[in-house]
């Protein structure tokens, strides 16, 4: 008697994408540890592999490159977490608050108040990042990418005030972005809170006066004054 054929096992791939989801959480989780305490040039692949607990293979099969690793671990350090960096931005809770907030003014300063938390975490990366660059073409034209992509991005909020009549008289979405771009740069972070010590309080708060005076229409006034240097 014929033996009965027992049914082929359904591939599940909903299950092997998330496993190798979580494999890249894990890989760009222990890199960022790697890169921040050895730098770019030590921080080898073998070393960010072993702290990650998988094989050579697995970092370049998840992300290409040493340079598309670092890429993915600074994305990850301004979204609050590679998970977090997974998401659509404009589905984040910060930004989404951000979007939905019908008052210009409080737009901008719930936008500032995202900004002491990103630089926190992302400066220390830009800071190997620069450091690298200088001698390693393939890190400066990153640099260049990422610099991009950063402005590129600033034309989002510009965008949404320009489509509520918001932006001040005659500023356009450009000079709005390019405005922001500068005012949110990590340098401006590092000369007020690395050199300045301003605390983070203080620069939020400076963030959002500085972008309310300077983007929006002039007929109603700031609702707080310039930060004091003593608080």
């Amino acid at each position: 008697m014929p033996r009965p054929v027992k049914p082929r096992r359904r591939y599940d791939s909903s299950r092997r994408r998330a496993q190798a989801a979580q494999t890249r959480l894990d890989i760009a989780t222990a890199a960022r540890g790697v890169f921040e305490e050895q730098g770019y040039t030590a921080a080898g692949i073998a070393k960010i592999a072993e702290a990650a607990g998988v094989v050579v293979e697995t970092v370049y099969r998840a992300f290409g490159s040493k340079s598309g690793l670092f890429k993915a671990v600074i994305e990850a350090a301004v979204a609050g977490g590679a998970a977090r960096a997974a998401v659509p931005v404009e589905e984040r809770p910060a930004i989404r608050a951000i979007i939905d907030e019908p008052d210009p003014r409080r737009q901008l300063e719930l936008y500032a108040a995202t900004q002491p938390g990103i630089h926190a975490r992302v400066g220390p990366l830009l800071r190997v990042l620069q450091q690298a660059a200088s001698s390693d073409a393939e890190l400066a034209d990153l640099w260049r990418r990422l610099e991009t992509e950063r402005l590129e991005g600033m034309s989002n909020l510009p965008r949404l005030l320009a489509q509520r009549s918001a932006l001040r008289s005659g500023l356009s979405v450009e000079e709005a972005r390019d405005i922001l771009w500068t005012v949110n740069s990590q340098a401006v972070y590092d000369l007020l809170v690395e050199e300045r010590r301003w605390s983070a309080k203080r620069y939020r708060d400076w963030i959002a006066f500085t972008l309310q005076r300077l983007l929006l229409s002039d007929d109603r006034p700031p609702k707080q004054a310039l930060p004091r240097s003593a608080e």
